[in-house]
């Protein structure tokens, strides 16, 4: 009798030791389900921009340079005052330049009366040949001072043309209409041919140019051919504060040429500035407004797992994550545009991307539905 119950106790150990062998055994072929949170794909609308740097330049500038010599003796502007076309800007010493304007004049009169005595002499001389009173060598040699005292008159004439063109170089006026910045000469300062003056700039409109690749040239020539209305905000200027100028501008023009080092092209932009809040030379940020339409699917950015310059989503159905390929498209601030690999109402995963392996078996927390379109 003892023997029978030792035996059933031995079996029913056996028994109990196999059992617990078939739990941890089970338990280690299915390992837990990984808790993750899903979001539900639905399509919207992707408005987004693209962001280009940008350098605020000038229509025109012009350097301001004498093209006569002397010293400064009036400055007629405030620097970095507005100035309108024909304005007096600066004026040099006219003295020598009036000297030599009346020097000139005199010589020139000389030369008229030189000629005009010579005309009267070739006069009479002609009359007397004519009654063979005189030597016909006579004649020809009258002729000939004539006909110097007609070139010395020209002469006389163009010096006079030259000294006053150089009095009229010693008053110096705006070219067009814009901005003149800081003087660098003062009352008195002895200035040259091509001395640096000053610069004028024209300021509204103001261009603000962009490097564009040339992939994207066609893209830019359909605003060039169909024009952009302001009243779009295609394109708007982010200054330097990180503030949004308040003006839209429009695309004027691209440049004649890529560049080959770069594989980019310049595109201009022509903003309008009566305030002036567009200096020449900032730097500063110009976004391109694109609108991809409201039947674009947009996935959070952060579901989006990248592995050998591919890129996955994991979409969760009957508690099981497969791995999903896709092509992605522009980045919206903490969304993406996906072009093809999801459907609308998929549901993907978003916390817990990095725990998962393809098929991984998941827990799913509420789901995140996307937001209404804005």
């Amino acid at each position: 009798m003892n023997n029978t119950l030792r035996y059933a106790g031995f079996i029913a150990m056996i028994v109990a030791i196999a059992s617990c062998g078939d739990k941890q055994a089970a338990q280690q072929q299915a390992p837990p389900a990984v808790p993750v949170s899903t979001y539900i794909v639905q399509p919207g609308s992707a408005t987004y921009y693209d962001v280009y740097p940008a350098t605020v330049t000038p229509l025109n500038q012009v350097d301001i340079k004498p093209q006569v010599s002397g010293n400064i003796i009036n400055i007629f502007f405030k620097d970095g005052q507005r100035v309108k076309k024909g304005q007096k800007l600066y004026e040099i010493d006219q003295q020598q330049y009036k000297g030599a304007y009346e020097q000139a004049v005199a010589n020139l009169n000389v030369a008229k009366a030189n000629l005009a005595k010579s005309q009267q002499d070739a006069d009479r001389y002609e009359e007397l040949a004519k009654q063979d009173a005189i030597a016909k060598q006579t004649l020809d040699h009258q002729l000939a001072d004539l006909e110097s005292a007609k070139r010395q008159v020209d002469a006389a004439q163009a010096n006079v043309s030259t000294v006053q063109t150089n009095l009229k170089y010693s008053i110096i006026y705006a070219p067009f209409d814009g901005t003149i910045g800081i003087s660098q000469v003062k009352v008195g300062t002895s200035v040259y041919q091509q001395t640096l003056l000053n610069t004028v700039s024209s300021d509204d409109p103001i261009a603000v140019d962009i490097a564009i690749s040339q992939d994207e040239i066609s893209h830019f020539i359909t605003y060039l051919d169909k024009g952009t209305n302001l009243k779009d905000s295609i394109f708007t200027v982010v200054l330097p504060d990180g503030s949004v100028y308040p003006y839209p501008g429009n695309l004027s023009l691209l440049d004649r040429a890529v560049d080959p080092q770069t594989g980019t092209i310049k595109a201009r932009l022509v903003f309008p500035n009566a305030k002036n809040y567009l200096k020449a030379g900032i730097t500063t940020n110009v976004r391109v407004k694109h609108n991809a339409g409201e039947s674009s699917l947009l996935i959070p950015y952060k579901s989006v797992v990248e592995q050998l310059g591919e890129y996955f989503v994991f979409v969760v159905k009957e508690n099981r994550a497969t791995q999903h390929k896709v092509s992605l498209g522009t980045r919206i601030n903490d969304k993406i545009i996906v072009r093809s690999g999801v459907e609308q109402g998929d549901s993907i995963v978003t916390e817990g991307v990095q725990k998962l392996r393809d098929s991984s078996i998941v827990r799913v927390g509420a789901p995140k539905a996307a937001p209404p379109a804005k």
